[in-house]
């Protein structure tokens, strides 16, 4: 299970029974070797730097000309809804709003998606770039922007009391948040606000939040629901988050709030929209991933038995995972868990549909499509879905370069997992740099091979370590040996 590099701002004060346990670098030294060391990894990977010059003039362009007024663009005038947006604190490349209502059948879901295609000109010098980067990347050191600040961040971004042109979703709910009808508009729109998810969640614990925060615990709880009839599986591990902190970084672990998981149901149901309106028309890309194979299931049900917390046969597995605590048993079940979930990859299709069309972690047919400023396919699934969705033909240029898109996605993906695992192990080194012959307490998390991989329960470290007997779930207490800032190695031996 690949380890995801998350990077923020600030930290966040929610954290739903779990110790946030924060590590900071506060030695010069230390911090210093770790920015050669992240640039060192940077320069190995051959991440792109600045963008180019005629990229960047492109996008300013193209910043500057873009109408936003619906008469002159001719757009769906869409800006008396009042959509709002929901991310984690300071962000600025805003891809999504909504707006939900109940009704007295069930609900009416607005989705509005950043119109990113409208600033990018196919085969231009921006195109050209972003096919090469594939997505943005988060870095302890400066993120790499899938598209110029310009763009990502100012004249597409869907900023709160701005106009800003936007891929509508429209859908009918039924009392089960169900679509029984669905529409897809290019508008203009007007976030009214922007919510961290911690205000969000906040509002909604006091009982002050807006109709579309109310209703989106329904939603939330209703999509749960239909992803376990479908026996689609949720896996909510607690993940390494890096903070910038002044001149230096912190590192944190903490769980989501609980309207990150309803927030994101909004974004799965969406995608299996895309995905439906691709297979119907037969032209698309979808993402899937093969279900795990028979004996890979056995194997982890017999994982669930010796760890105490065996999934019986008449509980689907998606209920099964939802079901789990935050003891360290459940979060190493979570962990084997997330070893069925392998690989998933991209399948572009013009007329006959892949003969793989699910996601099978989602249990359906899925697509990307709501994260267009952060990833390269969504600007393709958004335009196929519209011209589907209102009976014309698909653009030229997109049908022409959907072959293509599989593998530019799989390069950056590689790419984007080599940096996330080797920035997150060298800022890990940097917290631990200093305090080698320290005892630490640790949690099993799996076995590996000749040895153990231990989460740490203070920094919230994660460590591979050989030689060492041990069972997922047990405890362990383990001397480190040696913090590599340079290459971002820990070594341990058993205390």
């Amino acid at each position: 299970m690949h380890r995801r590099l998350r990077v923020g701002s600030r930290p966040r004060a929610y954290t739903d029974g779990v110790t946030t346990r924060r590590a900071r670098i506060m030695s010069t030294t230390t911090r210093g070797e770790l920015a050669a060391s992240l640039a060192a990894l940077r320069r190995s990977l051959d991440l792109p730097a600045a963008y180019p010059s005629a990229a960047l003039a492109e996008a300013e362009r193209a910043a500057d000309t873009v109408p936003t007024d619906p008469t002159a663009a001719v757009l769906a005038d869409l800006r008396s809804i009042p959509f709002l947006t929901i991310d984690p604190e300071g962000s600025t490349d805003l891809d999504q709003a909504l707006h939900l209502e109940r009704t007295a059948s069930g609900g009416i879901l607005h989705y509005a998606i950043a119109d990113v295609p409208a600033f990018v000109t196919p085969g231009g010098a921006l195109d050209v770039e972003t096919r090469r980067r594939g997505q943005t990347i988060y870095a302890p050191d400066g993120r790499i922007p899938l598209h110029p600040e310009v763009i990502s961040e100012h004249a597409a971004s869907l900023l709160p009391g701005v106009d800003r042109r936007a891929y509508v979703w429209r859908f009918v709910l039924d009392d089960g948040a169900r679509p029984v009808e669905t529409t897809l508009t290019r508008a203009v729109v007007r976030s009214v606000r922007q919510w961290s998810y911690v205000e969000a969640q906040a509002a909604i614990d006091d009982a002050t939040a807006p109709e579309s925060l109310r209703s989106l615990v329904w939603f939330g709880s209703e999509r749960a629901a239909r992803e376990r009839e479908r026996g689609g599986a949720s896996l909510n591990i607690p993940e390494a988050r890096i903070v910038v902190d002044g001149d230096g970084y912190r590192l944190e672990l903490e769980a989501e709030v609980p309207l990150e998981d309803a927030n994101a149901q909004v974004s799965l149901l969406t995608g299996m929209a895309a995905a439906d309106i691709m297979l119907r028309g037969r032209i698309g890309i979808l993402r899937t991933m093969p279900p795990a194979a028979p004996d890979d299931i056995a194997r982890f049900r017999a994982q669930t038995v010796a760890l105490g917390l065996p999934w019986r046969t008449d509980v689907p597995y998606g209920e099964y995972l939802q079901s789990l605590d935050r003891s360290p048993a459940a979060r190493a079940v979570r962990e084997y868990a997330g070893g069925l979930f392998r690989g998933a990859g991209y399948a572009s299709f013009d007329g006959e549909p892949p003969a793989q069309t699910d996601q099978a972690a989602i249990a359906a047919p899925y697509a990307h499509t709501t994260a267009p400023l952060r990833r390269l396919v969504d600007r393709w699934s958004l335009v196929v879905c519209e011209a589907l969705a209102n009976d014309r033909e698909v653009p030229e240029w997109a049908r022409a370069s959907l072959a293509e898109l599989p593998a530019l996605m799989a390069r950056s993906s590689a790419v984007t997992s080599r940096w996330d695992a080797g920035a997150l192990d060298r800022v890990e080194a940097a917290v631990l740099s200093g305090r080698e012959g320290e005892v630490f307490e640790g949690v099993v998390l799996a076995v590996r091979g000749d040895g153990i991989r231990v989460q740490l329960l203070s920094p919230p470290v994660e460590a591979k370590v050989p030689g060492i007997t041990a069972a997922p779930g047990d405890s362990v207490r383990l001397r480190l040996v040696a913090a590599s800032i340079g290459d971002g190695t820990l070594r341990f031996a058993a205390a």
